[in-house]
């Protein structure tokens, strides 16, 4: 293993209906941003992820991260080529996200994408970029399905939620006094898959689950909360985005539900906070992610983002940075045989040691590794807390 590259390089490997495009220019202009750089061929690296709309700062906390290995890896002075950033946004909505792919399909300078960030825009985005030859590395989507499917180009660079609703089943089945879970999905494709994970495994640990779905954009939340304390759970998994937990957490707490609250990586950020403000205290949010202000092997990255952004990293900001130095390791491996084909076979088998973790996949996308960590809301910030498995002894 080459320490942070890419080290098992374009195995010829049959992608049905790949096109064969060549990527870069020699010209050294672009739109994208990431200036700089050590000349040569102009290679781009796309994120499609919602960069406006109701989730935007998941979107931003990814962004920030990918454009942060770009705009060092231009600094460095270590590549031959000069690497571009571009963004698409697809407001981390299914109805957008062809529209967006496409945008960063016909740009011939693109060589590798990504993302989609959300799973629903992933299952609708993943086919187009399959058929263009183009690698869509999502370090966020984990929908357990999308890698079922058979997309010809699609990895997903984080453990899928068959471990985190696992890991929330454990969570809850190592607390005191939980005899009953009720598990609300937002009838989304991400909330739907976790839910369906976290119903199952919290029934194979021998706890009485209730499941229900309440839409993401329901205006009043009232009613749900009452179903909610009337069933009379000690603990309840909301399976959604941090947009709609946010009124949901206050009409829980308007409702007197004083079990313990659950939620996973789509609710873990700071806004869920300043949306829920007192009613999101004490709510534990379970994520792949880890906290990279705490992890002794992601300091200094924060640091550096601190200095860049002016904020600290958020959710998925450190795995982003690693997937993009990923996809930029295997261009600078490949050299001159760098295009979107040689590019996602490099990646897709090869092996990165990251910051975060090490990146592995298997035959059909999947991430290889299944770690899940806890954090939970303390006041005004989200506190780390750790690995599930190491605080529950499993």
């Amino acid at each position: 293993m080459l320490n942070r590259s890419i080290v098992k390089l374009a195995i010829p490997v049959a992608i049905g209906a790949l096109a064969l495009t060549a990527c870069g220019s020699d010209d050294g202009g672009s739109d994208g941003g990431g200036g700089g750089g050590g000349g040569g061929t102009t290679y781009k690296i796309a994120f499609q992820g919602p960069l406006s709309g109701k989730n935007v700062a998941l979107g931003e906390n990814m962004q920030n991260g990918i454009q942060l290995a770009i705009d060092e890896a231009n600094a460095s002075g270590d590549y031959d080529f000069t690497l571009e950033y571009v963004a698409t946004d697809d407001r981390g909505e299914p109805g957008q996200s062809s529209a967006a792919a496409q945008l960063v399909i016909d740009d011939s300078d693109v060589i590798a994408a990504i993302g989609p960030a959300f799973s629903g825009p992933a299952e609708v985005a993943a086919p187009l970029y399959g058929e263009a030859g183009l690698l869509a590395a999502s370090s966020s989507a984990t929908n357990p399905t999308l890698t079922e499917q058979g997309f010809p180009t699609f990895l997903r660079a984080v453990p899928n939620d068959n471990a985190q609703g696992a890991g929330m089943a454990q969570f809850l089945a190592a607390q005191d006094g939980v005899e009953k879970v009720i598990v609300v999905d937002d009838v989304s494709p991400y909330g739907e898959g976790l839910s369906d994970v976290a119903v199952e495994s919290l029934t194979e640990l021998g706890i009485e689950v209730e499941r229900a779905s309440v839409p993401a954009d329901t205006p009043d939340y009232s009613g749900a909360a009452r179903n909610v304390v009337q069933s009379g759970a000690d603990a309840m998994i909301y399976a959604g985005y941090y947009e709609a937990l946010g009124p949901f957490a206050v009409s829980l707490e308007s409702a007197g539900f004083d079990g313990i609250g659950v939620s996973g990586d789509g609710s873990n950020d700071v806004q869920f906070i300043s949306l829920a403000g007192s009613a999101s205290d004490q709510w534990y949010l379970t994520c792949p992610c880890t906290d990279a202000t705490a992890e002794a092997a992601t300091v200094d990255f924060a640091e550096r983002y601190q200095t860049a952004f002016n904020q600290p990293p958020g959710t998925y900001s450190a795995e982003s940075y690693d997937v993009a130095q990923m996809i930029i390791g295997a261009i600078a491996e490949l050299g001159a045989d760098a295009n979107r084909e040689s590019v996602y076979q490099a990646v897709a088998t090869g092996s990165y040691e990251g910051l975060t973790k090490t990146f592995e996949f298997d035959e059909t996308g999947e991430f290889t590794n299944d770690a899940i960590f806890i954090y939970q809301v303390e006041g005004d910030g989200i506190e780390y807390l750790g690995p599930i498995e190491e605080l529950t002894g499993g």
